[in-house]
């Protein structure tokens, strides 16, 4: 039989009635014809609840046990779920990480897969079973032990199983009706995407858009997962939502095809740093010891000079999330106090916002860059730092201005018409 994967969020599945009106749509697609992998996350709400009471019994926590307790949540659903479907007349089990197995590796609470055996549920299918329920989230260590994913792992399940088990199509349901040019709230221009390339969502996904977790969409392009994002409150149909797929599907792209924005961002300047071989090397190889994820960087030379030598020293200047700021700091300190960098001078911008142009069509067309450089002089937007990759153009901005910024550039590359 054709497969299925449909992943349902916590809010689609928040509280009964929507559980029944979750299992509404896969019976729908049983009723099609389609053998159906259900993953499920917890009840939303429920993993920041579980979340809160190991920090409030243990704040030094050990992480098996914090991930004994957290991936709880997706196993009550999988549970209501597998229920509600039977009371249906739908032939289904439910399926805890364990069980499958999907074998992870044992970084607790940052696990990645290993495998997932197909032998456990393709066995129930050929007994009649129509659907697999599985919990999200989770999975099992090479000792037997519960693992999570990280948030936003049910996501990466999802595909991982679409992959596995080669299934048509991987839809995950959510509280949105698709992938949009922007942020809808943002601006009311903003249009719902037919069809994205996975490049395109995954420069979104680590640019600040929220709809798909980025290593689901990493997944998804290296495997060949046709995802489809839909919203559970709707009637859908095979046109609702947004494709995201090979860029081979899409016939022809636009230059710029989305504007991803993100407040969580903060820039810190090392001033006077020695201009040496290998000093890059030192600055960041302390920062990622310390779990602190540096986007963009920009290297000044600097007004200072170091010993009195002029041109032998240099500005550094990187942006990490706001939340990793102090970490960033203790690193930085500590490679001073050991002698490894020298530097006069740390500051933090905390009040920067970092807007982003993407889209496939970048590739083969030239002045994207100075349309929206220009978009943003004549609203008056300063640039602080500039990245760029293939696909995408970056600007770190004061923060007061990023809604204006994302409302000029939408309007710059004509998003809003199809």
């Amino acid at each position: 039989m054709p497969l299925l994967v449909m992943k349902f969020g916590g809010t689609s599945v928040a509280d009964l009635d929507r559980i029944r009106n979750a299992a509404r749509k896969v019976q729908r697609e049983v009723d099609r014809g389609y053998d159906v992998i259900v993953i499920v996350s917890a009840m939303s709400g429920k993993t920041n609840e579980l979340v809160g009471w190991v920090e409030q019994t243990q704040p030094m926590f050990d992480a098996r046990e914090y991930d004994a307790v957290v991936s709880s949540g997706e196993n009550v659903t999988a549970g209501l779920m597998a229920l509600t479907l039977q009371e249906m007349g739908v032939p289904a089990r439910s399926w805890q990480g364990w069980q499958v197995p999907i074998n992870t590796t044992a970084a607790y609470s940052a696990a990645r897969f290993v495998d997932i055996p197909r032998k456990n549920l393709d066995q129930k299918f050929a007994e009649g079973f129509k659907v697999a329920v599985v919990a999200g989230f989770q999975g099992v260590s090479p000792e037997g032990r519960i693992t999570t994913l990280g948030r936003g792992g049910s996501d990466t399940t999802a595909v991982a199983f679409a992959a596995a088990f080669g299934a048509e199509r991987c839809d995950i349901y959510t509280d949105v009706d698709g992938v949009y040019t922007t942020d809808p709230r943002i601006t009311s221009r903003a249009r719902k995407l037919p069809r994205i390339a996975f490049e395109e969502m995954l420069e979104l996904a680590s640019l600040g858009a929220k709809v798909l977790q980025t290593r689901s969409v990493e997944l998804a392009m290296r495997y060949k997962v046709r995802l489809r994002v839909l919203s559970s409150f709707e009637e859908t149909d095979e046109t609702s939502g947004t494709l995201i797929c090979d860029e081979d599907e899409i016939m022809e792209s636009k230059v710029v095809n989305g504007i991803a924005s993100s407040r969580d961002e903060a820039k810190i300047t090392l001033v006077t740093v020695e201009d040496r071989p290998g000093i890059s090397a030192a600055i960041f190889a302390p920062l990622a010891d310390a779990g602190v994820n540096v986007d963009m960087i920009v290297q000044n030379i600097s007004e200072k000079d170091y010993d009195d030598h002029p041109g032998s020293v240099t500005d550094m200047t990187f942006s990490v999330p706001i939340n990793q700021v102090e970490r960033a700091k203790r690193a930085m300190e500590e490679a001073r106090q050991s002698g490894h960098i020298a530097y006069d001078e740390l500051v933090v911008d905390t009040e920067v916002a970092k807007v982003s142009v993407v889209g496939i069509g970048m590739r083969s067309h030239a002045g994207v860059a100075a349309r929206m450089f220009k978009a943003l002089a004549d609203e008056n937007v300063n640039i602080k730092v500039i990245s760029t990759s293939e696909i995408k153009i970056s600007v770190l901005i004061d923060r007061k201005y990023m809604e204006l910024a994302v409302q000029a550039l939408h309007d710059a590359f004509e998003l809003d018409k199809a």
